[in-house]
């Protein structure tokens, strides 16, 4: 390199206004032929490519585009398909490529799980009764099509063995290093075969050196390298990291590869630190990650060019790499779009478009100096400062609030020995009691009738009665299917975290601010952008409406604090742990509000406090603690009959079962049928005394289970917990789910319960 050059390392899928989940949907619909699905997609492919060449990115990434999950594609690249789906060798067809993902009567969808501490969710290859081959070289294929059609030089974009085999499953750990060889053969011929058709770099996604691994891995990781620089030297590989510093500096940027990509925005300093007492090698390029790929606010230009000469005193500007943190995937696309917000948060913001634009802007003061870019400098202070001083980030009440807390003021009043008497006098429920995890499904009725009010085309007495009238359906239809414990389907809210920030103080909602969570589902992440409070109740209106019809208990439903922090874009001048506290305040007044009208099972859901947890194990235990916290803060002011219940995606349960015990909740619900029972194992070693639900089926299927899967999962629970305090649920809500499927699963697993209890009462 002659001079700093930019990069990119990797851009949103779904376009502005979502073109590509809208294809996706038809496609499967059946409402888009094949010929033409494929057409749409890749005009949208080319669509982002031009858009990148267009900000001035040197280096712009290729392959990095996916019709469902990046380490799904890698997975079928590698010919592997789950047996289930019968597949019998060679490319794998467009219809098996998303029936491992979503599933089909016959075969269950492959497991998702949360993409490290983001909420993007990706599909877990199954390597048991699998042999890896190369079938398809997806990188050569969007490198040539970039090539062709635009001219474009792309950076093809990989992920690497090392993080693909860590993130599969299948295979004993003890044979990390064996299965790790299988593949890089076939990495080699991709390299190859990129280096035959005149590809100059490679960006490797490595993001699992970030994370807290054995040293003595690290042999293997330059074994790995080394393998793959001899089988193509003349191709420049970056090994790319992002999320957190890399463990091992030293060992890292020794690897025999020409580039690193390091995050310099989410280290917290580390990085820059090791790279200032250990230098950097003379013979490589710094790919520097200096605009932040998670966060949507406006870089400061004055601060991050003093971290880029900073930099430069170690790594020459002939060596340096200008780029994000980590893909933009996990960004909205543009700020252009967004004419309704406010101009001083308006002008605060940058979005996938704008952070190319600073990226650019950078580069261009690193090689002509700081005084060509002033005006853009200049530009971004005022921004940054006019928001900071607004008012809506100086609410004295808040902050007095914050203040005044008191330990007390997050315990409950008795234990769960006693609450759990009282509660089983007051709610007399069944063993084994049947419930939901709260929506149902979002018909797209249900979705025009929201549109139409919020476009004033219905006013709000008109809704109010379509919304009762839903309400009302749903809770005759829990009677007829004979569930235990009611909830009022949620029909009113479009997303679990954007309906509470609709009504909290200290929140603003994009009109297209859309971020892909998993596969075609998008989610819009509200914007933290002031101090949080509650302005009056949220969910007691239709809760207490559902409860009037029925003498079943219908539980409250709340999003949990650390939830609302991880779902939404945080402010970034003061600390998240500080917002965090904020939330749990608000929402300790709703839990209170629902409380004294009557409703006496309240659920508060912490789904994302897994896909949270530092990359580093020595930083788990100061966030864990920060989200037990801020649960009890919101949860603890409630009497002991009233009975808290929470919510929780997948995760490594084992190692933090000491935190979810430590949420005293009296009940917990876990998402776990994708894991085919894995996190049952969990409890074999770590007891649980609190009331519990393991989901029986998986939600993210439009497939009815059968009853023989679901009694199965029920028994082999039933192994390691308490009868007595088992309840049993899907995996999720069912919001984006259709009704016939939802109710006939339903239906199962009702059977399920009713069956198993006989089963236990004759014993």
């Amino acid at each position: 390199m002659e001079k700093v050059i930019s990069s990119n390392v990797g851009y949103p899928r779904i376009g502005e206004k979502r073109e590509w989940k809208q294809a996706l949907e038809q496609f499967w619909a059946g409402k888009l032929e094949k010929e033409a699905f494929l057409k749409q997609i890749e005009e949208i492919r080319l669509q982002h490519l031009k858009k990148q060449k267009e900000h001035g990115i040197d280096l712009i990434p290729v392959g990095d585009f996916s019709l469902y999950d990046h380490v799904l594609d890698t997975a079928v690249m590698f010919g592997l398909v789950p047996k289930r789906f019968n597949y019998s060798g060679g490319k794998v067809s467009l219809e098996t490529y998303f029936d491992i993902a979503r599933g089909t009567k016959e075969a269950v969808a492959a497991e998702m799980t949360k993409w490290f501490n983001t909420n993007y969710h990706y599909i877990v290859p199954e390597l048991n009764e699998t042999v890896p081959a190369l079938v398809e070289n997806r990188p050569l294929q969007f490198f040539q099509e970039a090539k062709q059609k635009l001219g474009i030089h792309g950076k093809p974009i990989i992920l690497g063995p090392i993080t693909f085999v860590k993130l599969s499953k299948g295979y004993d750990k003890s044979d990390f290093k064996a299965v790790v060889e299988q593949f890089v053969p076939l990495y080699a011929e991709i390299l190859r075969e990129l280096e035959t058709e005149g590809v100059e770099w490679v960006q490797i996604d490595e993001p699992i050196l970030a994370t807290t691994i054995p040293r003595d891995e690290l042999s293997l990781v330059n074994e790995v390298y080394q393998a793959l620089h001899d089988a193509a030297p003349n191709v420049k590989v970056i090994v790319q990291t992002y999320f957190d510093s890399i463990e091992h500096y030293k060992e890292v940027v020794s690897l025999p590869v020409q580039g690193i990509g390091l995050d310099f925005v989410h280290d917290n300093g580390q990085n820059l630190a090791a790279l200032k007492k250990y230098g950097f090698p003379k013979n490589k390029g710094l790919a520097a990650g200096v605009i932040d790929g998670r966060n949507i606010w406006r870089a400061d230009l004055e601060g991050t060019m003093s971290l880029l000469s900073e930099i430069e005193e170690v790594v020459s500007k002939t060596r340096l790499i200008v780029q994000p943190s980590s893909s933009l995937l996990h960004v909205p696309v543009t700020v252009k779009n967004e004419e309704l917000l406010d101009e001083i948060l308006r002008n605060a913001l940058a979005f996938a478009d704008e952070k190319l634009e600073e990226i650019s802007t950078l580069t261009n003061g690193m090689n002509n100096g700081k005084r060509v870019i002033q005006k853009e400098i200049d530009e971004t202070t005022k921004a940054i400062h006019e928001i900071n001083q607004s008012s809506i980030r100086n609410n004295t009440q808040v902050r007095e609030a914050i203040r005044s807390l008191q330990k007390d003021q997050a315990e409950r009043k008795a234990p769960y020995t006693v609450r759990r008497g009282l509660q089983e006098k007051a709610f007399q429920l069944p063993l084994l009691p049947t419930t939901t995890i709260g929506s149902f499904p979002q018909t797209k009725e249900v979705r025009k009738q929201r549109l139409k009010w919020r476009k004033g085309e219905l006013t709000d007495n008109e809704y109010e009665v379509y919304i009762k009238a839903e309400i009302k359906k749903w809770i005759d239809i829990q009677e007829d299917l004979g569930l235990d414990v009611f909830v009022h389907g949620e029909f009113e809210r479009t997303d679990m975290v954007e309906y509470f920030g609709e009504k909290l103080a200290g929140f603003r909602f994009t009109k297209y601010g859309w971020v892909q969570s998993y596969g075609s589902r998008c989610v819009k992440p509200p914007l933290i952008y002031g101090d949080v409070a509650f302005k009056k109740p949220m969910t007691v209106a239709e809760t207490v409406y559902a409860q009037s019809l029925t003498n079943k208990p219908v539980k409250g439903m709340l999003t949990g604090p650390t939830t609302i922090l991880n779902w939404s874009f945080v402010r970034n001048d003061i600390s998240r742990y500080e917002v965090a506290r904020q939330i749990a305040l608000s929402l300790r007044k709703e839990v209170e509000a629902l409380e004294e009208n009557g409703i006496r099972m309240i659920q508060v859901d912490e789904p994302a406090i897994r896909e949270g947890l530092p990359l580093k194990r020595e930083k788990w235990a100061g966030y864990l603690d920060a989200a037990v916290y801020t649960f009890k803060l919101a949860t603890s002011s409630v009497q002991n009959e009233t009975q808290i219940h929470t919510h929780m995606c997948y995760s490594d349960f084992k190692n933090i079962i000491h935190a979810i015990k430590a949420l005293d909740a009296d009940v917990i619900s876990i998402e776990t049928s994708r894991s085919h029972g894995e996190l049952i194992h969990a409890f074999e070693d770590n007891t649980y005394d609190k009331g519990i639900g393991l989901g029986v089926y998986d939600i993210h299927s439009p497939r009815v289970p059968l009853l023989e899967e679901l009694t199965r999962n029920i028994h082999r629970a039933l192994q390691v917990l308490d009868p007595k305090l088992f309840w049993i649920n899907p995996d999720c809500g069912l919001k984006t789910r259709g009704m016939e499927e939802t109710v006939a699963a339903l239906q199962v697993m009702v059977k399920a319960a009713e069956q198993t209890r006989e089963e236990l009462l004759v014993k």
